[in-house]
């Protein structure tokens, strides 16, 4: 039979198809035909079903529900109506009868906002119910609870159908409760269950009977074991399911009706509460039985006093359908019977409802299950933080002994609303929201109800930090529930009255479908379905009373189209929950933004500040009036988007540094129009450029000297415009521009200019995450080969303006050090050597380098330079009557050695020049001779020092020299000259190595500054940038005979290193990960102090500002320092072994010890000579000493000579 045979032929146009119903399942015709649900007259009926949920499971319950009845009918085992419904217990209805007048813990307003939220769920008793035709405050009377009574009432009682289709086709589990137990179904035609008949149902389920002298809510059970499990599931299941049909029926969207109005959010969350606490309190009656005996046994003893304190939603009142309840427990005496109580009831409750977590009690899990009040309040007074206060709001007395449970939220209560005064109060709450964030993995955030951005936890967060701050002096906020809470704030004037609305109809939205994803199985969730699981969402959608709507072009939506959109807008308007409840009435409280604006008085703005993070709220509320208080255009932008950049501010390490900055850069701003606008139309650059601010002084100082630098924090098509620009791009704008202004001074300043801009960008691309270490240190690089090329290009145009003739010489810069790695940091001088020759001066083609070859010995020094008629001194400056000056007259007559040292040092001293900018410090002390030597020396200077004179320090530096501005056919020449002493053939000689070694010692000994940590500091410190590249170097040196070796780049050495297993792929990982480590915490020293440290700081928020410009989490600073002392001590073992050719060796604690035992010195010299060589250093000391000997013949008692000579040379931990 196909799906439409069994419907009749004259019905088709009439009866809808199953298809159109949403019936999917292939026995879907033959279940309506076995109901008889085919006619024309049940047309209503089917629409009613297919406004289900599920349609498909609707109808599969439904039939099992009548089959399951058909056959407890054949059994004789059909249950009596109104069983589900015993008389009260008359002992508990006395004792919650007293125990409902104290329910309240610090909320003071709690009994009020029970009776709100009864009256909303249960109002107007007088009136009918129309579900069933009775007044609301009494259950249904049915004769029996046959199959046929129930496809009766069903077919006549549309409500009453409503209800059973609604749950039948929303939720797997609670389908499969009723049908399990079948006579059930009768309760769902009941009105909603109150406080009251929940306990006397609870309670009755186990045979409970009050306990004299242990409190209101203390009972024992009369069954415990299995048989009390089973006896409450089904019970609270039924209770469920009573709740559930009412709350599904009201989101039930029927054709051809009125869309309903869904039940009231706070009396559902109400009823799930007292389901859930009538629930607890029959488990606690049940393990009471179980620890101290059943009523009447001869085993039976008294029970201590024992207080349950529900905690978090359920502590407010505000419960889903499944969720962990958090408990605290507080017993007199907390021996350890009260502690196997309490133990039986987590037990019972977890098995039997949903999780009972204990977690949140002093010291969490490994703190006592159960404590006495004295021991309770002892604990908060000296070691609570400040999330158990937040936590503590929530807590109210639920059962046991309530009297009990009173006194512990009223000695708690002061010690919550003092909260917010701790120091520690607002990095501790804003650390736990944004760990909640980052706990959700990533590929389900967007999908996450409660823990995602813009999800619900971001709304109690927020209310509860209001609460803390301004319920202080404010009872009236006192309050558990969120939306309560919410609402006190309205009235009190700390949000506003339509922001409040927004907020609160958001919430409630994203509750509804928090609980429409639990009730489909039970099981606690919080997360929508995958996007790609239309059926899920549709399902999601229809449970939910999504109603189809039109976009912009008039195109009907899909159901499920409508709860994305729904779902997008909720979440983008929570998003903005700071703005709406933080900023906006701070700003108004400043400027009156609009008549219906929230203006706080200037105490609670400040006071709100102060819980913002600012640490001078005086001060940040001075800026906010100068920023927004004015009638002009400007100051009413600024009042638009100054609650945004609050937000965003109030998210970095040092909000109040940021604000100041920002303040500053509005002024300068002023006469930019775009500037505004910008912050207005763009998000994404407000946001940048706050987390900016707020993070790098050294940033803030350049963006209000290069405004424009601000457009480049918008996107581009292809992206960030921050990284829109090449290096190369760079240098040819930044020397092309210099080059056009003929006067050195304006060229220069150009060049800074440019150079700042280009500073600005890197540091923000930096801060922001969006280049590595590597790309950074080489954009810096770049940056400062294009000033020296530019300020040389003005300098030797600008004296051939002036004499009108073509320069004497040619001049190449040869980069050293980091700048000759493309190495440099943000505080990095740049190192160079100036190398220079002349150009053919005559006629006939004499070139002037021949010339100067050809002076007389008396006209080179001992190291090979040509100074004999250098007029120049040691400082650089030109001496009176020098023949520089003489030379004005005559061009021709320059010397074009001289020449090229008075334009070197021209150039030197005009970059160097005070200035607003970061300095410009030119540093050529790495050539001969050092400070002493001549600035500038021909290529045959060079080359006969270094075959003459050079020492070994000075071929090793000679590893990092690269041609990086000037002639560039000039400085490849000198590079292809030095290779023949920084790479020579067989490699570094023995000796060299010992000399590497013993000036590495006199380094680490002599240059580490007085006081210095040397664990802390990123370039001499313990596995720090020195101890990386000298290793590398001397691996260069000592196999340099592998041309992939000759590499200016530290991190380029290692790799190839690697590649020719000259070290393992280990050990080249851990050095690189060292050095990128200790680079990044330079650069980022350099961009919170604003210039060159080296040392990190221990603790406190200077380690916080460093660890945020480094890229970690404000509350992760710790964690920042721990991964440099890890990574860095790594790679002090690879140094180690490597450079030093130690094996190290490591005692049962890790820490390193010495073996200057085995070097045979006696007992005398360990104190000293572990001071001079470090504790724990493992120098082959005994190698060491003996080669000194020969070399200086020192004899071998004179062993303590040797021992000064070298003393303090390789400082260790």
């Amino acid at each position: 039979m196909t799906r439409s045979q069994g419907l009749p032929r004259t019905s088709r146009s009439d009866v809808p198809s199953p298809r159109v119903l949403g019936l999917r399942r292939e026995r879907a015709v033959e279940d309506l035909e076995m109901l008889g649900w085919t006619g024309r007259e049940h047309t209503s009926l089917l629409w009613t079903l297919a406004a289900a949920g599920s349609p498909d499971l609707a109808l599969n319950n439904f039939v099992r529900l009548v089959e399951a009845l058909r056959a407890a009918e054949e059994a004789g085992d059909l249950p009596v109506p109104g069983a589900a419904h015993p008389e009260s217990v008359a002992a508990a209805a006395a004792a919650q009868a007293g125990a409902d007048a104290g329910q309240g813990g610090t909320d003071t307003g709690q009994g009020a906002a029970r009776s709100g939220q009864q009256d909303a769920a249960q109002a107007d008793a007088s009136q009918i119910d129309p579900a069933v035709g009775v007044p609301v405050g009494q259950v249904a009377q049915f004769t029996d609870v046959k199959a046929e009574t129930l496809l009766a009432a069903v077919e006549e009682n549309p409500n009453f159908r409503r209800r059973l289709f609604a749950l039948l086709g929303a939720s797997t589990a609670l389908g499969d409760h009723v049908v399990a137990n079948p006579g059930t179904w009768v309760d769902l035609a009941a009105p909603m269950p109150s406080r009251q008949e929940m306990m006397d149902a609870m309670l009755a389920a186990v045979g409970a009977t009050p306990v004299d002298e242990a409190g209101e809510l203390t009972f024992k059970a009369a069954i415990t074991g299995s048989e009390a499990d089973s006896a409450l599931m089904v019970a609270y299941r039924n209770l469920l399911a009573r709740v559930a049909a009412i709350d599904l029926a009201s989101t039930m969207v029927e054709r051809g009706h009125t869309p309903p109005k869904a039940l009231d959010f706070e009396a559902l969350s109400l009823a799930l509460t007292d389901a859930a606490d009538a629930g607890l309190t029959a488990a606690l009656a049940v393990a009471c039985s179980t620890v101290y005996g059943k009523p009447g046994a001869e085993n039976e003893k008294q029970p201590a006093r024992l207080a349950v304190l529900a905690m978090g939603k359920c502590g407010a009142q505000e419960l889903n359908y499944i969720s962990d309840v958090d408990v605290i427990f507080v017993a007199e005496p907390a021996d350890a019977r009260a502690m196997r109580w309490a133990g039986e009831f987590i037990n019972i409750g977890s098995r039997v409802f949903f999780e009972v977590d204990a977690a949140l009690r002093p010291e969490g899990k490994r703190g006592a299950l159960v404590r006495t009040l004295d021991s309770h309040v002892n604990y908060y007074q000296r070691w609570a933080k400040t999330w158990e206060f937040q936590a503590l709001l929530k807590a109210r007395p639920m059962s046991g002994d309530l009297e009990l449970g009173r006194d512990y939220c009223e000695a708690i209560a002061p010690m919550v609303w003092s909260a917010a005064e701790r120091e520690d109060f607002v990095p501790d709450v804003q650390a736990m929201r944004r760990r909640v964030i980052e706990n959700v993995p990533a590929d389900i955030r967007s999908r996450e109800l409660k823990l995602g951005e813009g999800g619900l936890r971001d709304v109690e967060f927020a209310v509860q930090l209001l609460q803390l701050v301004h319920g202080r002096t404010d009872e009236n906020l006192r309050v558990s529930a969120t939306v309560a809470a919410l609402r006190q704030l309205v009235d009190g004037g700390y949000v506003g009255r339509e922001d409040g609305q927004v907020l609160i109809r958001c919430y409630e939205f994203m509750r509804l479908l928090e609980h429409r994803l639990q009730l489909h199985r039970l099981k606690r969730t919080h997360t929508l379905p995958e996007e790609d699981d239309v059926q899920e969402r549709r399902w999601l959608a229809k449970t939910s009373g999504r109603v189809r709507s039109t976009d912009a072009s008039g195109t009907q939506r899909s159901l499920v189209e409508q709860l994305e959109l729904d779902v997008r807008q909720s979440a983008l308007q929570i998003q903005n929950l700071h703005r709406k409840l933080f900023y906006r009435p701070l700003l108004s409280s400043v400027v009156g933004m609009d008549a219906d604006a929230v203006r706080l008085s200037p105490e609670a703005a400040k006071r709100q500040l102060a819980a913002l993070g600012y640490e001078s709220p005086q001060r940040a509320f001075e800026h906010l009036r100068a920023l927004a208080d004015g009638t002009t255009r400007k100051h009413k932008l600024q009042a638009i988007i100054l609650p945004s950049l609050l937000e965003w501010l109030s998210a970095t390490v040092d909000p109040d540094a940021g604000l100041l900055a920002y303040r500053k850069l509005s002024e300068a701003a002023m006469d930019r129009s775009w500037f505004l606008r910008l912050l207005r139309d763009e998000n994404i650059v407000g946001k940048r450029l706050m987390f900016l601010l707020g993070t790098s002084p050294f940033l803030a100082d350049l963006l209000l000297n290069s405004i424009d630098s601000v457009k480049l924090l918008s996107d581009g098509a292809k992206g960030p415009k921050l990284l829109d620009r090449e290096p190369a791009v760079v240098t040819h704008s930044l020397v092309a521009a210099a080059n056009r202004q003929r006067d050195p001074d304006k060229a220069i300043g150009v060049a800074r200019a440019l150079r700042r801009a280009e500073l600005s960008r890197i540091a923000a691309a930096d801060l922001l995450g969006l280049m590595s270490v590597e790309e950074v240190c080489v954009s810096l690089s770049w940056v400062w080969d294009a000033v020296l090329e530019a300020a040389l290009q003005t300098e030797i145009r600008a004296w051939e303006d002036e004499h009108q003739t073509n320069a004497p010489a040619t001049i190449s810069v040869i980069g050293m050090g980091r700048l000759g790695g493309a190495e440099l940091g943000y505080g990095s001088d740049a190192d160079v050597m100036f190398v220079a020759e002349p150009v053919e001066q005559d006629g006939d083609g004499t070139n002037g380098a021949q010339a100067a070859e050809g002076k007389k010995d008396a006209g080179v020094g001992k190291d090979g330079a040509d100074v004999e008629k250098t007029d120049v001194d040691n400082s650089g400056a030109e001496k009176p009557g020098s023949s520089a000056d003489a030379a004005g007259s005559d061009a021709s007559a320059v010397d074009p050695l001289k020449w090229a040292i008075t334009i070197c040092e021209s150039v030197r001293r005009r970059l160097g020049k005070p200035s607003q900018d970061p300095p410009l410090e030119v540093d050529s002390n790495l050539r001969p001779e050092g400070r002493n030597g001549a600035l500038v020396r021909t290529l045959a200077s060079y080359e006969r020092y270094y075959s003459e004179w050079g020492e070994t320090w000075e071929l090793q530096a000679l590893l990092r020299a690269t041609w990086i501005a000037g002639d560039k056919n000039l400085g490849m020449r000198f590079l292809r000259m030095i290779d023949q002493f920084r790479y020579p053939a067989g490699g570094a000689t023995a000796k060299q190595v010992s000399e590497v070694r013993r000036m590495k010692a006199r380094v680490d000994s002599e240059r580490l500054p007085k006081g210095a940590d040397k664990n802390l500091h990123t370039k001499l410190g313990r596995g720090g940038l020195t101890d990386v590249e000298w290793t590398a170097q001397l691996l260069t040196m000592q196999h340099c005979d592998k041309e992939h070796l000759r590499n200016t780049s530290t991190l380029g050495v290692l790799k190839e290193m690697a590649a020719e297993e000259l070290i393992s792929e280990a050990d080249a990982l851990t050095m690189r990960e060292a050095w990128i480590t200790a680079t990044k915490a330079r650069n980022a020293l350099a961009l919170v102090r604003g210039k060159r440290k080296d040392q990190l700081p221990g603790s406190g928020k200077p380690l916080a500002q460093v660890a945020a410009a480094a890229g970690w989490p404000i509350e992760e600073s710790q964690e920042f320092l721990d991964d440099y002392l890890k990574k860095t001590r790594r790679a002090r073992t690879v140094v180690d072994r490597v450079f030093w050719g130690e094996d190290i060796v490591e005692d049962a604690e890790g820490s390193e010890f010495d073996h200057m035992d085995q070097l045979d010195w006696g007992a005398d010299h360990h104190p000293e000579d572990s001071r001079a060589f470090g504790i724990g250093d493992h120098v082959e000391l005994d190698k060491v000493l003996n080669s000194d000997m020969l070399d200086r013949d020192w004899a071998a008692d004179r062993r303590d000579e040797v021992v000064r000579a070298f003393r303090g040379r390789r400082p260790r931990l």
